[in-house]
């Protein structure tokens, strides 16, 4: 939008060949390191490296060390004893998934999470089942043993009976799935998953959650219906269910309407009443404890003719082998697994690792579920990740470290061997109740097409394709086709990779922004920055807390001068965690007599991390494209650098990327269209009207620091370079003398 009444100005420079401007401008170039100097760095060793090494490979290590006993211990005494109650009914019901007995649910709750306590690197996650990884695991197993016996001859399960059976074939598929992972881990390979994009993960995670609907019907139902896996198998399956549907049970029926009406109706009361709440109600532990009483009771049995868990005997059991054919005849099914599983339960991890303040490492991540489902594998446990609802009750609940995870596994544990079987009478439709009613939020993502469709059609194309192919073809086969679907989506948008850049002020994006590199293009924004916008804002919000109650207390007063501490005490920085999300707002200064400069000496022992840079220019020249997860991401980083108090300009947008941020409703109070310029000059020069003292304080070629990617101006787009050779000079004219 053109200014009005603004200053006019009027530029003149000489006409440079690149010849003459090279002669005047030297060139910089950036040391690069070759494939060698890499290999001599990878096998040069020392003390600090193998400290360093430690650490990575032992995460526990690190938080052991911090943990604070009297400030944590309590929350996470009570988040593992609410997580463990939870993972035992999971454990329990998604084994039904799994097309296996109900007590190696147990297992997989327990085997897992103690590997993962050591070699994890979340702090907040549940490691366990998770229904779709089950489900997975469950269209093996039913494809090689089917109910009527073993469907082809697999050497090393003669004699055993077909539930054996089916607990050797999916320990060895979890045992390979681990490996998997493993490999990965070390390979140093875990950027995979960044390809798995938020809305194909929401499509298939839909799909997934339509095939656990039906493959629990003939629980709630009461039916004998086979296990039919493969393409088109949920169509089979509901043409069985509806053939025998004469034959429902009513008593089952009922039991799950009940289950399934009250646990729904108090798991929103949860929801809507999550801050009055100390802890969510258990209503899942609570309904399976009265279902099993009453069935206890009335024999429900043997006079209605249901079927319950039917426990016979609890104990751990002895180690085993995978099944070296088995893992032969598995191995295009453990791939989508192993990718899966890590991909669910690093997107929940990375969840709380933000609103916690700490990082995750997504390679150790890997290799922590590597080494997990390897340990599991060998007592018989199935293939691990995490429940959102069950991450979710042990981060609300108080736990703060993995010595909550260690607590819901001793849980697991003292239900395996002590009082498991009072749950001999459990109906099975109470378990399929409780997996049906979890679906909740998985179901109602189908909200988001018409958002989709509206705002971002590739996407939604992406999500629809995803979906309805992991319906079709089945999960692993699905999986595989939407990411065909997602990469064609990408093709046809111009694929191009984020570079390197090397500046601060001006910041050059050579490529588009989407969902597999926004990650990278934030990491690398918030290097060069020097500072995390997030960080140095929840500190800034922190120290405003300390200074208010300080002042509140008569222990620090404001003078002309700045802040004095009257108490002849340190202060020392406040460890209240209350109110975290509120740290995360823009800095309050109401009821304080200043607004504070946070480049000026605060009280003392009050740090807070510097900000050096009052403008950020965001070079938007290549970027031809963003997606709905790019403007998620990018409104989020522009609002925490706002709040810090950095001027954010973003010059050469196209027209088409202006009018999909309208129609996304990109812009609110803070993040507002008055931040886009046409060019990167006019950009510099609002910049210079707006703070004429930056050029008093700098001179030559320092006012401006510049991130160059890695390519010569010949290899961009031709007008792109002329109005970066005219910016340098305009620069140069400026400040050079």
């Amino acid at each position: 939008m053109k200014r009005t009444a603004a200053t006019q100005y009027v530029v003149t420079r000489p006409l440079y060949s690149e010849e003459a401007f090279a002669e005047e401008h030297e060139k910089v170039y950036r040391q690069r390191k070759t494939i060698l100097d890499h290999i001599k760095q990878y096998f040069t060793w020392d003390a600090k490296r193998a400290k360093n090494a430690a650490l990575s490979l032992l995460p526990i290590i690190g938080w052991v060390k911090i943990y604070q006993i009297k400030q944590w211990l309590l929350g996470d005494i009570v988040s593992g004893i609410s997580t463990g109650l939870v993972a035992v009914l999971q454990g329990l019901a998604y084994c039904l998934l799994a097309s296996l007995p109900v007590r190696y649910g147990l297992f997989s709750a327990f085997f897992p999470v103690i590997i993962y306590f050591f070699l994890g690197t979340s702090r907040h996650i549940s490691v366990g089942p998770f229904p779709v990884l089950c489900l997975m695991i469950g269209s093996v197993v039913t494809r090689l043993v089917p109910d009527g016996g073993l469907a082809m001859n697999i050497t090393g399960l003669e004699g055993l009976t077909i539930d054996e059976q089916r607990v050797v074939v999916a320990s060895s598929v979890t045992f390979l799935a681990g490996i998997i992972q493993l490999a990965m881990g070390v390979l140093q390979v875990g950027f995979v998953v960044m390809y798995l994009s938020d809305t194909l993960v929401s499509g298939f995670t839909t799909a997934a959650a339509i095939h656990i609907l039906v493959s629990q019907l003939k629980f709630v139902l009461g039916l004998q219906v086979p296990g039919i896996s493969g393409p088109l198998s949920i169509i089979y399956t509901l043409e069985i269910i509806f053939n025998k549907i004469t034959s429902t049970n009513v008593c089952d029926v009922v039991i799950a309407l009940v289950i399934m009406v009250v646990v729904f109706i108090v798991k929103e009361l949860n929801d809507r009443y999550k801050s009055k709440l100390p802890v969510p109600i258990p209503i899942e532990v609570i309904m399976t404890v009265i279902a099993c009483g009453v069935s206890y009771a009335f024999d429900f049995r043997a006079r209605y003719g249901i079927n319950t868990v039917g426990f016979y005997h609890f104990r751990y059991e002895t180690p085993m082998a995978p099944n070296l054919h088995i893992i032969q005849l598995t191995a295009g099914d453990a791939v989508p697994m192993a990718i899966v599983g890590f991909a669910v339960a690093f997107s929940v991890a990375k969840v709380y690792s933000v609103k916690h303040d700490y990082t995750i490492d997504g390679n150790q991540e890997l290799i922590a579920f590597g080494v997990s489902n390897i340990f599991g594998a060998s007592f018989r446990s199935f293939a691990a990740s995490t429940a959102l609802s069950r991450s979710a009750v042990q981060e609300s609940t108080g736990g703060k470290t993995q010595v909550a995870g260690l607590l819901s596994a001793i849980i697991v544990m003292i239900v395996t061997l002590s009082v498991g079987f009072l749950l001999d009478p459990l109906p099975t439709s109470v378990l399929g109740a409780v997996v049906i009613v979890n679906l909740k939020g998985m179901l109602m993502q189908f909200r988001e097409v018409p958002y989709l469709w509206r705002r971002d059609k590739p996407d939604c194309v992406v999500w629809l394709g995803t979906c309805i192919l992991s319906i079709f073809l089945g999960l692993d086969l699905g999986l595989a086709a939407g990411l065909g679907v997602e990469l064609i989506s990408v093709v046809l948008r111009t694929q191009l990779s984020i570079y390197d850049p090397e500046g601060v002020m001006i910041f050059r994006i050579p490529s588009p922004i989407f969902f597999a590199n926004i990650e990278f293009f934030r990491t690398k924004l918030v290097e060069a920055l020097g500072f995390n916008p997030l960080r140095v804002l929840r500190k800034r919000n922190k120290a405003v807390r300390r200074i208010r109650k300080l002042l509140k207390k008569g222990e620090l007063q404001w003078t002309s001068t700045g802040f004095l501490n009257t108490s002849f005490k340190p202060i020392k920085e406040s460890e209240d965690e209350s109110n975290m999300e509120e740290l995360d707002l823009p800095t309050d200064f109401k009821d304080l007599p200043a607004r504070i400069d946070w480049n000026a000496e605060l009280p003392v022992n009050l740090s807070v991390p510097p900000v050096e840079i009052h403008s950020l220019i965001l070079d938007f020249a290549a970027v031809s494209f963003l997606d709905i997860s790019a403007l998620t991401g990018l409104k989020t980083l522009l609002r925490e650098l706002i709040r810090v108090e950095v001027d954010v300009y973003i010059v050469a947008c196209d027209s088409y990327i202006l009018e999909k941020l309208h129609d996304c409703s990109f812009f609110d109070d803070e993040v507002q269209p008055s931040m886009f310029f046409l060019t990167l000059h006019d950009a510099m020069l609002h910049i210079l009207e707006k703070h004429p003292e930056s050029t008093e304080k700098k001179s030559d070629h320092d006012m401006v620091r510049i991130h160059n990617p890695r390519v010569s101006l010949r290899s961009r787009d031709k007008n792109v370079g002329i109005r970066f050779c005219q910016l340098l000079a305009i620069l140069y004219m400026f400040f050079g003398k």
